[in-house]
C-alpha cells in the first residue's frame, strides 16, 4: 500500500482498493470512502457472517482523514458495525451520505453529519472536513440500482439502496465523474444514469458474488452484465469490486477474473479497461 500517498491530499484522482466494495477515492482535495467493510466477517458486529478470506490492508482506526463517507445500503457487507465504530472511536467525523431511511441507524449511535438522499437527489460539497474551501466543487448524486435492503428479519426494504456518482467541477468543460453503483442486478438504470448525468470517467464495477445465477441474477450482476454496465455508462476506465474478499456465494475466488476476461474478449474490449487491483493497491487515474 502507498501509505505516503493515501496519507496526503490529492487533487488529481487517485484510488485505493481496500477489498470488497471499500474504495478510497482521493480527488479534488477530498478523501472519499465507499461502504467501508474492514472487519473479519461481513455480519453483525464484524464477528459473525461471511468470513473475510484476505486480510484488510487497513483497519477502521487506521484510515486517513475521511471527508465524505458514502453508504449504498444496509446489508452487512456494505454497512459494517465494527468498521464504523472503529472510525468513530479514532475521531473520524466525515460528512456521511446514506439512502432514505438509513439515517436512523446512525442517529441511534449518536453519529452526526448524516444526510439522506433519494434516487437522483444530489448534494454539493465545497469544503473538506476541516472547513477548508475546495479548489473545485464536488457534487454527490445518489443513483438508482436494482437491489434491496434488510438489516433484520423485520425491516425488509424499509430503507433505500443505490449508488453514488462523484462529480468534480460539475457543469464545467473539465468535469470528471466517478460512479460507485453499490450492489445491483443489471437494469436500465445504467442507461438512465448515462442519459441524466453524463458519461463516467472511472467506474467501481461489481464483478463478483453472482452464483448460483438463478438466485443471484436479480440482485448481483455477473461479469457479462458488468461489461454491459460499463458500456451503458460509456465508462472510460473501471476497477473490479465486490469480489475476492469475503466468501459470500458459490463461485471460487478466481472465478470472477476468469469470467470477466472472457466477457471482455467476447465484446472486443482490452483486459486493462477493467483494473483488478491487489488489496491495498493505489493507482492514479488518468484525468
Amino acid at each position: 500500500m502507498d501509505h505516503e500517498r493515501i496519507a496526503s491530499r490529492q487533487l488529481a484522482p487517485v484510488v485505493t482498493w481496500l477489498g470488497h466494495v471499500s474504495v478510497l477515492l482521493q480527488v479534488g482535495g477530498l478523501n472519499v470512502l465507499t461502504d467501508p467493510t474492514l472487519a473479519d466477517f461481513a455480519g453483525p458486529y464484524g464477528r459473525f457472517g461471511a468470513p473475510r478470506m484476505v486480510p484488510a490492508p487497513l483497519r477502521g482506526d487506521r484510515l486517513p482523514p475521511i471527508d465524505l463517507l458514502l453508504i449504498s445500503h444496509n446489508h452487512y457487507d456494505h454497512l459494517c458495525d465494527a468498521t464504523i465504530a472503529a472510525m468513530v472511536a479514532s475521531g473520524q467525523m466525515p460528512q456521511i451520505f446514506v439512502p432514505l431511511g438509513l439515517k436512523a441507524w446512525f442517529d441511534a449511535r449518536n453519529i452526526p453529519n448524516v444526510t439522506e438522499l433519494d434516487w437522483w437527489d444530489h448534494a454539493d460539497v465545497t469544503s473538506d472536513k476541516d472547513g477548508n474551501a475546495l479548489p473545485q466543487p464536488i457534487r454527490i448524486h445518489f443513483t438508482a440500482a436494482q437491489h434491496w435492503s434488510r438489516r433484520t428479519p423485520f425491516d425488509t426494504n424499509a430503507s433505500l439502496w443505490g449508488g453514488y456518482m462523484v462529480e468534480r467541477n460539475p457543469g464545467a468543460t473539465d468535469v470528471w465523474r466517478f460512479l460507485f453503483p453499490g450492489d445491483t442486478g443489471y437494469s436500465a438504470d445504467f442507461r438512465a444514469i448515462r442519459e441524466r448525468l453524463g458519461a463516467v470517467d472511472f467506474l467501481a464495477l461489481p464483478i463478483g458474488a453472482y452464483l448460483p445465477r438463478d438466485f443471484m441474477k436479480n440482485m448481483h450482476v455477473n461479469p457479462v452484465d458488468a461489461v454491459q454496465i460499463m458500456l451503458d455508462l460509456d465508462a472510460k476506465q473501471a476497477m473490479g469490486v465486490h469480489w475476492g474478499t469475503f466468501k459470500l456465494t458459490q463461485e471460487s475466488f478466481d472465478h470472477p477474473p476468469r469470467d470477466l476476461a472472457q466477457a471482455l474478449q467476447d465484446r472486443g474490449i482490452a483486459n486493462d479497461r477493467v483494473w483488478l487491483l491487489r488489496h491495498g493497491e493505489t493507482r492514479a487515474i488518468a484525468k
